[in-house]
């Protein structure tokens, strides 16, 4: 009787624990939910990037934002952006991943990231619409005054 009591006992520990495993397991799958682009003002590079860039990049831009989980290859921490290309802040290099994506940019990495300028072009009139550009340009400026000194 008692033997019986103690395996059940086991039993009853075991399954507690394969369920709470099982549970963990499912909860570190993490996945990224792609939603619609939401309108932000072109006019502040930081509510664009709190908005679009920082699940990935973080809000503090290092690569730490919630949805690294879920990707291959984590993203760039853009606060060295400037050290990483001699001390000199790429205008024209961020401002094409921005508009083009990184897909012809090894450095950057996986084709994870989204290609931004049909995304805001998408918001703002066409990808070659002054409010695109602006937009681009606001964003781009932001991220170079988040430059680590």
């Amino acid at each position: 009787m008692k033997h019986k009591a103690i395996r059940e006992g086991v039993l009853s520990c075991a399954c507690l624990f394969s369920t709470t495993m099982v549970t963990m397991a499912q909860q570190s799958q993490t996945t990224i939910k792609k939603t619609p682009i939401q309108r932000t003002s072109a006019a502040s590079g930081q509510e664009m990037f709190n908005s679009y860039c920082a699940a990935c990049h973080g809000k503090d831009a290092k690569g730490n934002g919630p949805a690294v989980a879920a990707l291959k290859v984590p993203p760039p921490d853009l606060t060295t952006l400037s050290q990483r290309h001699g001390g000199k802040y790429p205008t024209m290099y961020v401002e094409s991943v921005l508009k083009f994506g990184a897909e012809n940019l090894p450095a950057h990495g996986t084709k994870d990231m989204p290609v931004w300028g049909p995304l805001l072009g998408s918001v703002s009139g066409g990808i070659n619409a002054p409010q695109t550009t602006q937009r681009i340009y606001n964003l781009n400026q932001y991220i170079e005054g988040l430059q680590a000194k």
